[in-house]
């Protein structure tokens, strides 16, 4: 299983960088991770990066799971009614309100 941890913001002003990022990252391995615990900034352009790069890793048959949702992530997620439809277990940390 391979991890890649996201930082700082999936914001529009980061989402080509972050896209090519996340589709070389699925080239990496079979099983797959993304770290979401460092993004502390997300808007709806980083929440179709999210929702694109879930496809493709499904269009390609890879394994693929969001892993210790920031708060801003599950903020987002709630938002737009999708933190079931990722398939994700989400997990809250005690720290957080």
């Amino acid at each position: 299983m391979k991890t890649l941890v996201l930082e700082d913001e999936l914001t529009i002003f980061s989402a080509s960088e972050q896209k090519n990022r996340l589709l070389a990252f699925l080239e990496s391995d079979h099983e797959l991770e993304i770290n979401l615990s460092k993004v502390d900034e997300i808007d709806t352009a980083g929440l179709q990066l999210l929702i694109l790069i879930k496809r493709e890793a499904a269009l390609h048959g890879k394994a693929l799971r969001f892993i210790l949702h920031s708060k801003a992530v599950l903020e987002i997620l709630e938002l737009a009614n999708l933190t079931t439809a990722f398939g994700d277990q989400v997990i809250l940390p005690h720290n957080e309100e």
